[in-house]
């Protein structure tokens, strides 16, 4: 499992680019599934056939990085960012394209927090035609992934958000022999940008049930907000975020489903922030919709933190829904 985590991470797929990643889930899950299509936005649509109840599982492939806008005369890239940035963590960092050009992502001003006007990335060129040698207009950048094992089990990298989801449907689906119920996993697109590529999956597959399946803050770091979630406190069943409401009826199942299980969970009470959930919920006619999340330190940054055993409890949980909702 960690060696397939290490490769979703190191694969490069920001919001509307998300070729690679898509590639190498598909190729992971194609053996277990009985159809395999993609949709005109993007959208990674598996299907493992049963006779219950239709039941979609939703993870994110994208990541956040940034678009090249405009290559100076010296040879410097503009850029415009793709989902949200955290400038004070981006500030000074290595960044790659997606052609393997690295480069720094640094601040015009060194004596106050970078913004998103403030900052162009240098790749050593010394001129614009030794930088379009190399980087186009519209090509991107993405942060320098990374994965490393801290003590524990605890692991630090980019980006968790949400190759961990990804990780552990991939999982799931593996694992999954003759389920009762009809089941649909999507990995969606364009998360980041404003969760748009699970609503159109939504719509083509018209499930009874969505539950998402992403990263959510924790409260264990200083400074952190009151959020009652703990890095391997296992994985959570939200409640609620700034974007949605969950179907409550579903939040009380999947409760007794994981208590039922032995799985250990949290409840999640997210005051900001969002996830695909939002847009399946609305979806067409609206679906009763939830979430599991795996608690993740320093979301947005370079060194976002997970514990694999959270990991490993939503896997667990995945595959009790499928079999008992």
């Amino acid at each position: 499992m960690i060696e397939l985590l290490k490769k979703l991470m190191l694969t490069h797929g920001v919001s509307g680019r998300e070729d690679k990643i898509r590639e190498l889930i598909r190729a992971q899950i194609e053996p277990y599934c009985d159809e395999i299509t993609v949709d005109p936005v993007g959208n990674l649509i598996a299907h493992i056939k049963g006779e219950g109840k239709k039941i979609m599982l939703g993870a994110h492939m994208d990541e956040i990085g940034y678009f090249a806008t405009h290559i100076t005369e010296k040879g410097f890239i503009k850029v415009s960012p793709i989902g949200g940035i955290n400038y004070l963590s981006g500030a000074f960092s290595s960044v790659v394209s997606e052609n393997g050009v690295y480069g720094v992502l640094a601040p015009t001003k060194t004596d106050e927090l970078p913004k998103a006007d403030s900052v162009y990335i240098d790749i050593g060129a010394k001129s614009k035609r030794q930088a379009e040698n190399k980087v186009k207009v519209g090509d991107f950048f993405v942060h320098t992934p990374s994965v490393k094992r801290l003590l524990g089990t605890r692991y630090v990298g980019r980006p968790f958000d949400d190759r961990v989801g990804c990780l552990v449907l991939i999982e799931a689906i593996k694992e999954i022999k003759n389920p009762k119920n009809d089941l649909y996993f999507v990995f969606t697109v364009q998360e980041e940008v404003g969760c748009k590529g699970a609503r159109p999956a939504t719509y083509t597959v018209e499930p009874d049930i969505a539950i998402a399946l992403d990263v959510t803050r924790t409260d264990d770091k200083i400074g952190s907000d009151t959020l009652n979630v703990k890095i391997g406190d296992g994985p959570t069943i939200k409640i609620k975020d700034a974007s949605v409401i969950c179907s409550h009826e579903l939040v009380v199942k999947m409760r007794e489903i994981a208590k039922a299980n032995n799985i250990k969970y949290q409840d999640e009470m997210l005051s900001r922030g969002g996830t695909d959930t939002s847009s399946m919920q609305i979806a067409r006619r609206g679906t009763r919709a939830g979430a599991i999340s795996i608690p993740c330190g320093f979301i947005h940054t370079n060194n976002e933190m997970i514990d694999i055993n959270d990991v490993r409890g939503a896997i667990k949980l995945v595959k009790a829904l499928v079999r008992e909702l």
